[in-house]
């Protein structure tokens, strides 16, 4: 299973953090001051009703001077942005499939467990905040996901005025297997095309990709194989095999992507796309002619001198025959 690099809270809810990576969604270090980390940056677990779970994070002040911090859990889900016609990642939206945030509390300077703790962390050190998970007598089956976040309260201004906050997170994935776990994957948009224009940049590259929606109750990983056979030669590709798995959590839909970074620029190719997440599996096959022009020329001049042979030819045999003829 793919589990996240990292997570860091925007200050705009909601934002297009990523496809599904669930990396930097924000950046520590901005404007230059602010350097904090949080580790572990996820958690697998199982849960059950009526339970308790103990374990720490530890967050480390990567800076200079003493920090103030507040740590706190909330929702880890995805929002259907009609705008953008994508799923975001949100840390407000709560759903059935995010109660576990609600049996979070944190253990304080005093020994008190509360909803929301702060501290004070000195430049260069670390300290390890314990947190705890109580479960009510009656939990859903599936998955429960929640994000703890160290965010700082001690903001940093850089000589240009820009005041830097952060907010790392470690992303929980809680399952409950007491009761009906289903896995159910729904793959659409199957794509493959020679060219794809990103942030106002164009690549004439090979681009596969596919959306991947979980109508399950539990995360999942999905994986895109993209596969390019030289017909008239011109050099293959094929992803690779430790490319970083996607976790789709549910009620989110996701994009599945691969490009052929090193396309070449001319011939005759038979692409393959596969993606399989949860369950289900789907393949497209395709065969695309990159840059067709010097293929038509020389295809026309071939023909071209082929025709001019034969009518020599035909020319030649036909004096032989008047001079046989007289």
């Amino acid at each position: 299973m793919f589990l996240p690099l990292g997570v860091y809270a925007d200050e705009n809810e909601g934002s297009d953090c990523s496809d599904g990576s669930t990396s930097d969604c924000g950046d520590e270090n901005e404007g230059g001051g602010t350097s904090i980390s949080l580790m572990p940056v996820s958690k697998v677990l199982q849960i059950s009703a009526s339970s308790n779970y103990e374990d720490t994070v530890t967050v480390t002040n990567d800076g200079d001077s003493k920090m103030d911090i507040e740590v706190y859990a909330a929702p880890y889900s995805y929002v259907y942005s009609e705008q953008d016609n994508v799923y975001k990642l949100g840390f407000s939206q709560e759903n059935r499939f995010t109660q576990i945030t609600r049996w979070i509390t944190f253990e304080d300077a005093n020994g008190e467990w509360k909803n929301k703790v702060n501290y004070s962390i000195d430049g260069h050190k670390s300290l390890a905040v314990k947190y705890k998970i109580t479960t009510p007598d009656d939990i859903p089956a599936g998955g429960q996901y929640a994000v703890i976040f160290a965010h700082t309260l001690t903001a940093v201004t850089s000589a240009n005025g820009i005041r830097t906050e952060a907010s790392p997170g470690m992303v929980i994935y809680g399952r409950n297997n007491d009761g009906e776990i289903r896995t159910t994957a729904a793959i659409s948009d199957m794509n493959i095309k020679l060219g794809i224009e990103e942030n106002g940049a164009k690549r004439d590259n090979f681009y596969a990709s596919a959306k991947v929606k979980n109508d399950g109750n539990v995360d999942f990983s999905a994986v895109g194989k993209l596969k390019v056979e030289g017909i008239l030669g011109g050099g293959s590709y094929e992803t690779p095999n430790d490319r970083g798995r996607i976790s789709i959590i549910p009620e989110a839909e996701l994009v599945v992507h691969d490009e052929w970074e090193d396309s070449p620029s001319f011939g005759l190719y038979k692409v393959t796309w596969t993606v399989t997440a949860g369950d289900a599996t789907e393949t497209i096959e395709t065969v695309i002619f990159v840059n067709p022009l010097p293929f038509i020329i020389i295809t026309i001049l071939v023909l071209t001198i082929l025709i001019v042979c034969i009518t020599i030819g035909v020319r030649k045999r036909k004096e032989r025959r008047s001079r046989l003829a007289v």
